[in-house]
């Protein structure tokens, strides 16, 4: 099965190139049922990722551009009054689906940001006093811009702890921006990809199985320790207002399985704990306005944490 998910990952490298880093994260989450934050500046393919993996997977896809007047009902849905029938239905807004990306996140109220908590945390949405169940897929991909500050709401602490990593997309290095070129001038159109020859490498089903298996992978007791450690590490930092909390502690867990299975391994290591701790810590720890004002980075703190607690053997 993990062959599948190696061939993925080939695949989305071959399209969207020089992201090599962001396409394995975001298969880690994934797998390991965790939303993602895909931060970086305009153009850097965040949107294309999200579509081509859903493409990928045969995974229902939809995208909400969030705006500052976009409401809740735009995004759960509403009830609607059917002048045939004299009775209310429901008009299901876009996150029932598989694949969600919620583009440019932090550029919608705090309303609308948290008419997306409980889907994301309990995989439902209740809507006038009816709950009902999302998909057991149900993946969020939120993006957002770091460079745009105004008309832009910062996400509060408990919606940013319910994403499992924030990843920073960055630039392309000149070898794979060059790559780009080449395919663009062979005719490759991000905007066109249903001319591409995209056949689904993996199911949805396929995925659900995949991550039972990750599931099954072995954490001995030295490991699940060297991993609580961490955690409790990070809340007695003194540069830091905020450290990680139980749900980061179970969703390091999950994600250490995930690639520890990515890598056919069943068993995690240190290593598969140490791997995702920026990713996994970055977008939840708060600096101290001391520190920021000393020049402390968030990136800092996590190496230092990393640097004090004893790995074991």
């Amino acid at each position: 099965m993990n062959t599948l998910f190696q061939n993925l990952e080939t695949k989305l490298s071959q399209i969207v190139v020089g992201q090599t880093g962001i396409i394995h994260g975001l298969l880690v989450a994934l797998l390991s049922e965790g939303h993602v934050i895909l931060e970086g500046v305009p153009g850097t393919a965040k949107t294309l990722l999200v579509k081509l993996l859903s493409r990928l997977i045969a995974a229902d896809f939809r995208r909400i551009q969030l705006t500052p007047d976009v409401l809740p009902a735009d995004v759960l849905g509403t009830s609607i009054f059917d002048l045939n029938s004299r009775t209310f239905r429901l008009r299901k807004g876009p996150i029932f689906t598989q694949v969600l990306l919620a583009d440019e996140i932090n550029r919608t109220p705090p309303k609308t940001q948290a008419a997306l908590l409980e889907a994301m945390e309990e995989r439902q949405v209740t809507l006038d006093g009816t709950t009902i169940p999302l998909s057991p897929l149900f993946w969020t991909v939120a993006t957002q811009n770091p460079l745009e500050f105004e008309g832009t709401y910062p996400l509060p602490e408990a919606q940013l702890d319910r994403f499992l990593f924030k990843l920073v997309v960055d630039y392309p290095p000149a070898s794979a921006e060059k790559q780009m070129l080449v395919n663009a001038l062979g005719g490759f159109e991000a905007r066109n990809l249903d001319r591409l020859p995209l056949e689904p490498v993996i199911t949805v089903e396929q995925v659900l199985e995949a991550r039972a298996q990750a599931r099954q992978v072995k954490v001995e007791p030295p490991v699940q320790d060297y991993l609580l450690a961490l955690i409790q590490g990070s809340r007695q930092q003194t540069n830091l207002l905020l450290g990680a909390s139980p749900r980061a502690a179970v969703g390091w867990l999950r994600a250490a399985q995930s690639q520890a299975w990515l890598d056919g391994r069943d068993f995690v290591t240190p290593d598969d704990i140490k791997a995702l701790a920026q990713p996994l810590l970055q977008h939840r720890l708060i600096l101290r306005p001391e520190a920021q004002l000393d020049g402390t980075t968030l990136d800092q703190v996590i190496t230092a944490l990393l640097n004090r607690i004893t790995v074991p053997r």
